[in-house]
């Protein structure tokens, strides 16, 4: 394969990488040939995974790792730089919670929580992972945005503003961290099927039309297309990309998006 499209020889580490979008974006990472590691909340999940991984020749390492904890992020990295022999080629900040509620209705815990999870964890990771990706020689930063982060939608304000920050970071890194050959770009899905935050959204067939009728597709998107993106984003072949926001499926940035789904 032209060494342009392809990952191997290089490195990733994935947060919430045992389900949904993260699930995929290792998967297909690994179909490129880099090496992962893994972390996610749920230790059940991560299990299931590392299995089904390693029946199908991944080479993917995992750990547990609550990313709101900022002693649990430093450990995960001190793990990932062990393995890796102090370099990493790729960082996804993939994790995200949502709770939606009316603005005036969140209270501080709701904020702090949020916040922590959604953009201070993205932020840590990408300050620890620094100096990996600087002893590599080049590397990419991905932060997994939201439409929610571009347009008004149902999310909630917390979660848009945490999504909308993560944006502007990778704008900021991109920037900032150029000289040290790290790319960073933001990629900001629609509705995504078979994710954990999707689906109380899906149950409400009102909300679902609405949703299918304001999109340029006409349907809610799958894990491996994002995963695809991504992908091609961390390939040598795109290294010329970078403090970018690419909106997937994006169309509801004309008009705005505030239905709100029923109770």
């Amino acid at each position: 394969m032209d060494n342009r499209w392809s990952l191997e020889g290089m490195t990733a580490l994935v947060t919430g990488g045992a389900s949904g979008i993260g699930h995929a974006i290792v998967e297909e990472l690994a179909s490129f040939g880099a090496r992962i590691h893994v972390c996610d909340i749920s230790e059940t999940l991560l299990n299931q995974s590392l299995s089904e991984w390693e029946k199908k020749g991944f080479q993917v390492s995992g750990s547990i790792c609550d990313v709101s904890s900022r002693p649990e992020r430093e450990t995960l990295m001190q793990t990932v730089s062990a393995i890796f022999d102090g370099k990493l080629s790729i960082l996804v900040n993939n994790v995200a919670v949502v709770h939606t509620k009316p603005t005036t209705e969140y209270d501080a815990n709701d904020f702090s929580f949020q916040i922590s999870t959604n953009l201070e964890s993205a932020y840590h990771l990408s300050q620890l992972s620094h100096p990996l990706l600087k002893a590599f020689g080049f590397g990419s930063i991905f932060m997994i945005s939201s439409v929610g982060g571009v347009v008004s939608m149902c999310c909630g304000s917390i979660y848009s503003l945490a999504k909308g920050a993560l944006n502007q970071l990778a704008k900021n890194l991109a920037c900032e961290w150029a000289r040290d050959g790290i790319r960073t770009n933001s990629v900001a899905p629609n509705f995504v099927n078979n994710t954990t935050m999707a689906k109380p959204f899906f149950k409400d067939a009102d909300y679902e039309k609405s949703l299918l009728n304001r999109t340029p597709l006409g349907r809610a998107g799958e894990p491996n297309e994002v995963a695809s993106l991504v992908v091609f984003l961390c390939l040598p072949a795109a290294s010329y990309i970078t403090g970018q926001t690419i909106c997937v499926d994006g169309g509801l940035t004309v008009n705005g998006f505030s239905y709100q789904p029923k109770a």
